[in-house]
């Protein structure tokens, strides 16, 4: 951002979270958030912490929210958050082992679920939670052409 008048230019911060999507063969793990107002399923999300990459932050979150270990940690897409100084980063994450040990502070229940047997889920479109579950459903964790 500049200032017309006196030159000034400003480069906002930007606090960038990975949203994700755990796979295990045909099934996604998919997590009630405790804070989340509605009572519906989703990705897995969290902040970035200051020194870690994107991909570290997938492991982190994944292992702290739902005691679950992954493997290849692939980007899929991005997308501007609500909050305003946000950037929300989509990945698809292959599960590697572990059962689900739930933080309760954080998740109400999770669960692996196939395309056929999705619980009431959230994320309507354009939400990149809605992009990143359409996608695993008609292509698997992989990229879609566009």
């Amino acid at each position: 951002m500049g200032c017309a008048d006196c030159g000034l230019q400003q480069y906002p911060r930007v606090a960038p979270a990975v949203i994700m999507i755990v796979h295990r063969g045909d099934e996604m793990l998919l997590a009630q958030g405790a804070r989340f107002p509605m009572k519906v399923y989703s990705a897995l999300a969290g902040f970035v912490e200051p020194g870690e990459s994107l991909e570290q932050a997938v492991r982190r979150e994944v292992r702290e929210e739902v005691g679950v270990t992954v493997g290849a940690v692939d980007y899929f897409d991005s997308q501007s958050w609500p909050f305003p100084n946000s950037l929300m980063i989509g990945f698809y994450a292959a599960y590697e082992s572990g059962d689900l040990v739930l933080d309760p502070v954080e998740i109400l229940d999770a669960g692996w679920f196939r395309s056929y047997d999705f619980p009431n889920w959230g994320g309507g479109p354009p939400s990149i939670a809605r992009l990143l579950i359409d996608n695993f459903v008609e292509n698997g964790p992989v990229r879609a052409k566009r």
